[in-house]
């Protein structure tokens, strides 16, 4: 993923940060605990389609 990308987008719920989850190809939000899938090196910001981290899911 582009890093000039990733330095702009933010979470779509809280507007907070993002970080990068190379190994699991999507971006997730500590704030929110969701994670927001990479598909085809595009982020999909949808929040339909973030799923929830697990209680003991480390966000990285």
């Amino acid at each position: 993923m582009d890093a000039k990308l990733l330095e702009i987008l933010v979470c779509p719920v809280c507007k907070g940060p993002l970080v990068l989850r190379k190994d699991a190809q999507e971006l997730v939000c500590k704030g929110d605990r969701l994670a927001f899938p990479i598909r085809d090196d595009i982020p999909v910001m949808l929040e339909s389609d973030a799923r929830e981290l697990a209680a003991d899911e480390d966000v990285g």
